[in-house]
């Protein structure tokens, strides 16, 4: 890289910088996750406001590049922070409400997108399986990071509605990496034989890697070192992501993989890796993604057809999450105040669905087209929940229930089977 190409790429990367912590603290202010200011700020940077002149100049093809690279790197480590923090520990008072709320959230909002990919949205890969499969997983998921950002800013800690919410998505988050993965493989025209490979990769890193690592963090703790282990946090991240690219799945899930497989407890290296590596993530690497998926984003030449698409993406977004974990939420017995609180807390997208959004640019799967309805949805979802919250679960519930929880009372409940003037209604709010 030249002197000017250098100089270019600092400028523009102080630019981004800005665009995007600017935005993001606005958005916070507003009540919403900085993440949607962040991405916004990358669609103001696209070709949706600012000509194709003026986008080139922004950001030469060399640029775009380096660029990119640093905004992979941040999501494989996001990824392997995300892989880090899934450990389910779900209220046992409300697994039935758990599970049958992850499984509605993701079989009803999937089931629906498989139909609109074969009715109504016109297919970028030819009507093939991989696009049903992919839409389908990308309109089923939910943004963990994102909701846990909203229930500690919304002082939902402590609520069981919120334990259900967070639980739920963490499974369902599991889940959608492994259907991503299943859709890659389906996807894939190429090294159809190495995707095999993924079970002994699999069975490796659970049992040798994992128990290495633990004996590892054992002695180190046993010798009092107290330096951070980033850097075999960093190596083991790269290492697992390039075997998983190299069987034919994307990097991230390597990423992802190895964070699973980091020891916690006494001595283990989840928490003081993540701490370390968490900080270069969100403050430099991840406001670069954001920003270089936003400004992938053109909205400039949508018209009608565009509009009725995203008009049905979003009622099939919106509905299916509501209908399916508020639906299996009621059948467990929740009552329905409470099961619209949990469809509105699942129905935030946000970083997840824009990884997964651009894993499907990649593949192909998506055109730039739908690729920008998508964004669209998953920015929309994530902005309405705090709205929607703050009419549904105002302050005052909420800390009742956290009072409940803490006294060991259970929530208000309707029996499943029991409708009309029978059913045990909830006291008056």
């Amino acid at each position: 890289m030249t002197s000017g190409q250098s100089v270019t790429l600092l400028l523009v990367l102080a630019l981004v910088l800005v665009a995007a912590k600017t935005l993001g603290s606005l958005l916070a202010r507003l009540g919403q996750p900085a993440v949607i200011g962040e991405i916004l700020a990358g669609i103001l940077l696209g070709p949706t406001l600012l000509p194709d002149a003026v986008q080139r100049t922004l950001f030469p093809a060399d640029i775009h590049l380096v660029l990119s690279a640093l905004g992979s790197l941040g999501v494989a480590l996001f990824l392997f922070l995300i892989g880090q923090e899934l450990a389910l520990h779900p209220p046992r008072r409300q697994t039935k409400v758990v599970l049958a709320a992850t499984a509605g959230s993701i079989a009803v909002p999937f089931g629906l997108a498989c139909l609109l990919a074969v009715t109504v949205v016109e297919p970028s890969a030819g009507g093939s399986l991989g696009y049903t499969l992919f839409l389908g997983t990308a309109m089923s998921v939910t943004a963990f990071p994102v909701l846990a950002r909203i229930v500690r800013d919304r002082d939902l800690l402590g609520t069981p509605v919120a334990g259900i919410a967070l639980a739920s998505a963490a499974i369902g988050d599991l889940l959608a990496w492994s259907m991503l993965a299943v859709t890659v493989m389906v996807a894939s025209g190429h090294s159809q034989w190495r995707l095999p490979l993924m079970i002994p990769l699999l069975a490796l890193m659970f049992a040798a890697v994992r128990p290495l690592l633990a004996r590892w963090a054992d002695r180190r703790a046993r010798l009092g070192r107290t330096r951070e282990p980033y850097e075999v946090a960093l190596a083991g991240l790269l290492a697992c992501g390039a075997a998983t690219e190299w069987l034919g799945l994307h990097f991230i899930f390597g990423a992802f993989l190895f964070g699973l497989v980091m020891p916690s407890g006494p001595g283990g290296l989840r928490e003081p890796a993540g701490r370390q590596l968490g900080l270069v993530t969100e403050y430099l690497l991840l406001p670069v993604y954001f920003v270089v998926a936003g400004a992938k984003v053109d909205l400039s030449r949508l018209g009608t057809s565009g509009l009725a698409e995203f008009s049905a993406i979003m009622l099939v977004a919106v509905g299916g999450k509501y209908l399916g974990a508020a639906g299996a939420a009621r059948w467990s017995g929740l009552d329905w105040r409470r099961c619209l609180v949990l469809a509105t807390l699942v129905n935030t997208r946000g970083l997840t669905e824009l990884i997964i959004l651009t894993a499907g640019l990649q593949l192909g799967l998506l055109d730039q087209r739908l690729y920008s309805l998508m964004v669209l949805m998953a920015v929309l979802t994530t902005v309405m929940a705090g709205p929607v919250l703050r009419a549904l679960y105002p302050p005052r519930l909420a800390a009742r229930d956290r009072a409940r929880a803490a006294a060991g009372e259970p929530l208000p409940e309707r029996s499943p089977v029991t409708t009309g003037p029978a059913a045990v209604a909830e006291p008056h709010q």
